[in-house]
């Protein structure tokens, strides 16, 4: 399987500086999460660019490095309570989506294979392809749900002539049979597209999709509750999916095809965090951040929070699970949880 540690940087080049490895090593090690870079963007369809995305989300970073990241709402750390490597960048040639999709699939099937979760970091979302190909495969007959943050439905039969790209491949998903569709849940949609007969395709497969407009009217909370029970209802495990473009343009300028009108930061750090804790999550991707239309790099510095986000509530899951502790909907105050001592 091509591979190389780094892309851009040198070897030493990780996500907030954890461990570096070798896919090929992963059965010689031992890892909870393992972190790969997907640098292909050759499915977008208006500004190019996300395949810089995966080393700006790994550089935005203002703490030192001392190996830790203490979360302080949960009490946890996830590079300390969980066992985090950075498997490099998959070699991904931006003119050939099929081998592209495959390598990425091959790598992902590497990492579930020794009993890891894999932290996919974008690239365009025309990466699910591999991801969640590699996910459902390995896992059958098991079902995995799809959870998806985003702007865009990705639910179109073609995108110039393509039916594999960033804006087609949920309906892909779909139809080969990789997820139900009513166990792909979206949350965060809105703006003019897609056409009505997509969205008819939608409503006849089963999709549930959440637009701003009615998580603006029923509230963030009680979305989030009921898109968590439909994903959980009759599959063993959620695959996290989040365009960085399901956060308003004021909180994330650094996409291809934004849209205004989204989350704020806190919101999505917030449901991020929400959702690692609650449901089983297999895996996770963040895609979408092209540093190019960047400012001040605040959507790498988001897209690398959200990451972190997602491995804190599962480090506190597991916590919760090895203690026996039940699900608290209200945190106590902080100063009155000590941290837990491993």
């Amino acid at each position: 399987m091509p591979h190389r540690p780094r892309s851009m940087f040198g070897p030493d080049f990780t996500f907030l500086g954890v461990p570096a490895i070798e896919v090929s090593d992963l059965a010689r090690e031992s890892a909870d999460v393992v972190i790969l870079g997907a640098p292909f963007d050759a499915g977008t369809s208006h500004r190019p660019g996300a395949r810089f995305g995966p080393n700006a989300i790994r550089a935005a970073d203002c703490a030192p490095w001392d190996g830790a990241r203490p979360h302080l709402a949960l009490r946890v750390d996830p590079l300390t309570d969980l066992r985090v490597v950075d498997g490099g960048d998959i070699e991904m040639p931006p003119g050939d989506t099929a081998l592209s999709m495959t390598r990425l699939r091959e790598a992902v099937t590497a990492v579930l294979a020794v009993g890891a979760i894999p932290v996919v970091l974008g690239g365009d979302h025309t990466v699910s392809l591999g991801t969640m190909r590699a996910v459902a495969a390995q896992r059958r007959p098991e079902r995995t749900a799809l959870l998806h943050f985003d702007a865009h439905a990705d639910t179109d039969d073609t995108q110039f002539g393509l039916r594999e790209a960033h804006g087609t491949q949920m309906r892909r998903l779909v139809e080969e049979g990789t997820i139900h569709g009513r166990e792909l849940v979206q949350i965060g949609l809105r703006g003019y597209w897609p056409a009505p007969p997509t969205l008819n395709w939608m409503a006849e497969n089963g999709l549930r999709a959440y637009e701003m407009t009615e998580i603006g009217a029923r509230g963030l909370p009680v979305v989030l509750a009921e898109a968590m029970a439909t994903v959980t209802a009759d599959t063993t495990g959620v695959y996290l999916s989040v365009d960085i473009d399901v956060a308003d343009p004021a909180a994330a300028p650094g996409t291809g095809t934004p849209e205004p009108g989204g989350f704020t930061s806190r919101e999505l750090l917030d449901a991020v965090r929400t959702v690692a804790q609650r449901v089983p999550l297999v895996g996770v991707e963040i895609v979408e951040v092209s540093p190019a239309y960047d400012h001040a790099e605040t959507t790498a510095y988001l897209a690398n929070r959200v990451i972190l986000e997602a491995l804190s509530g599962i480090a506190w899951r597991r916590t919760q699970i090895d203690t026996g502790t039940a699900w608290q909907p209200e945190l106590p105050l902080l100063h009155d949880r000590p941290w837990r001592q491993r």
